[in-house]
């Protein structure tokens, strides 16, 4: 029940001089009381103590001891003992404005139970998180944690006194905390150039019933137009590298991606004792081969776009799917790139008038062996390596196993075609060929056996990329990555 008060005061005229001698103000429950002991003293002949004990929700002794200090004290009698007193455990002024500075220049974005724990360690200030969460919200700052309702709350306070504001200082200091309480993001102009900046995420979601997938998705920041999109289990590097291709080979080399801080596009090593020795991804390498610069945020807001684009394809895309009959991720795969087209052209702007910034699409061979993932493995005693469970052998140029010392390390390289080679000693490239468990037929015992022919296999020229020593580099720089990343591809 909300205290409201009563003013009374004993106004004099003094020749002709309105004089007032003292004021009290009484808050509901004591105006209640008044007013009742008052009818009671006043009209004595018509008094009834129990209904006026009933109503005040007292016994009739109570009744009477108020009718008793209303007659020898007046209305002062109602006024409550501690009125106008200080609590004893009130934080005093200079603490409670303390503790605002300190959170708004030290210990900014702290959640009030932290922000209770570094006073208490730091500063010497021993208070409770209820009375630091009341010091700081009597000045509109609330926790990083605070609920959607009470930021909308206090929202709406703030609105009311800016309407009330009687100087412009007021009105600005008040909208200052209104931006303070969205949470706001700033909001800015869309890239100036088609290309300039491609925002990519995954959003996982039942798109068809009882099945959940990762949509992988690419959206243009200048002209809103999906530049990639592809289905996978998982938020894996695969989906990324299929999404990565339809942009290249669509469009061309993009000069921005934009995305969130998963250890698909950046990585920082615990031990790492700079920025400058931080560790390459695999989508990274694929980025610094082709020249295209690569940004991470943590905060959603920072690629609305594409968070944007998940809702909308959330409320369309499985009707869509389900009307075309779509069961299989393959299948849905396919129908993307038509529903792409339609959706680009209802929802995407005009690019005539947007100038295109996108490089010269790069050669499918070149493209092969960019987007492949690279990993590290040993030769063992059989002179085979094992990749992914399986066991295969280096084949030179003229189909023929080549062999090595057990223990030399190769790197494993998985281009984007699916085919498997091996680079040795940062000089040589082999193909690998998978060694079966068991032989199909007999060369005893089947008369039909015929022995295979040997096809030549394809191995790159001494000029391939792969050779490089930059290939080699990436290896040492990142050897606790390999097995993460073959698992996400």
């Amino acid at each position: 029940m909300s205290r409201r008060c009563y003013n009374a005061s004993i106004r004099l005229y003094m020749n002709g001089r309105l004089i007032i001698i003292r004021s009290v103000n009484l808050n509901m429950n004591e105006q209640l009381k008044y007013d009742v002991i008052k009818s009671l003293v006043d009209h004595p002949d018509s008094a009834n103590k129990n209904r006026a004990a009933l109503t005040l929700g007292c016994s009739k002794r109570t009744i009477n001891r108020l009718i008793r200090g209303y007659k020898d004290h007046g209305k002062d009698f109602f006024l409550h003992g501690n009125r106008g007193r200080r609590p004893v455990t009130t934080i005093d002024d200079d603490t409670r404005s303390l503790i605002i500075d300190l959170y708004r220049n030290k210990y900014f974005d702290a959640n009030f139970k932290h922000f209770t724990e570094l006073l208490d360690k730091h500063e010497n200030i021993h208070v409770s998180p209820s009375s630091v969460a009341s010091i700081l919200e009597s000045v509109y700052i609330l926790s990083p944690k605070a609920k959607r309702a009470k930021r909308k709350r206090v929202k709406n306070q703030l609105k009311a006194l800016k309407q009330n504001a009687n100087t412009k200082h007021e009105v600005a200091t008040i909208q200052k905390n209104i931006v303070a309480i969205e949470d706001a993001h700033s909001r800015r102009p869309r890239c100036a150039y088609f290309g300039e900046l491609e925002q990519m995420d995954a959003t996982p979601f039942e798109w068809i019933p009882g099945q959940i997938w990762h949509l992988h998705l690419a959206i243009d920041d200048a002209s809103g137009h999906i530049t990639g999109a592809w289905f996978d289990s998982q938020e894996t590097l695969n989906a990324y590298y299929h999404v990565f291709y339809q942009i290249l080979t669509t469009y061309g080399i993009p000069y921005k991606f934009f995305t969130d801080k998963r250890t698909v596009f950046t990585y920082k090593s615990k031990k790492s004792p700079s920025d400058e020795e931080d560790t390459y991804t695999q989508f990274a390498y694929a980025c610094k081969q082709l020249g295209v610069e690569l940004e991470s945020s943590s905060v959603p807001q920072a690629k609305g776009r594409v968070e944007r684009l998940n809702q909308t394809l959330q409320s369309r895309l499985p009707i869509e799917l389900r009307l075309a009959g779509i069961t299989d991720m393959n299948s849905a795969n396919e129908f993307l790139k038509d529903y792409v087209k339609e959706f680009n052209a209802k929802f995407g702007l005009c690019r005539d008038s947007i100038k295109s910034v996108f490089e010269v699409q790069p050669s499918e061979e070149k493209l092969n062996t960019i987007l492949a993932v690279i990993s590290e493995r040993t030769i063992d005693c059989g002179h085979t390596i094992q990749y992914k469970k399986h066991y295969y052998k280096l084949i030179d140029a003229d189909g023929n196993q080549v062999h090595f010392f057990k223990g030399t390390k190769v790197m494993v390289i998985n281009a984007f075609d699916k085919k498997l080679y091996c680079c040795v000693n940062d000089q040589d490239i082999y193909a690998l060929e998978e060694i079966p468990e068991h032989e199909t037929k007999s060369k005893d015992l089947d008369a039909d056996y015929k022995k295979p022919k040997k096809k030549k296999p394809y191995i790159p020229p001494m000029s391939h990329p792969w050779k490089s020593a930059s290939f080699n580099r990436f290896k040492r720089s990142q050897p606790h990555r390999i097995e993460e990343a073959i698992v996400a591809y």
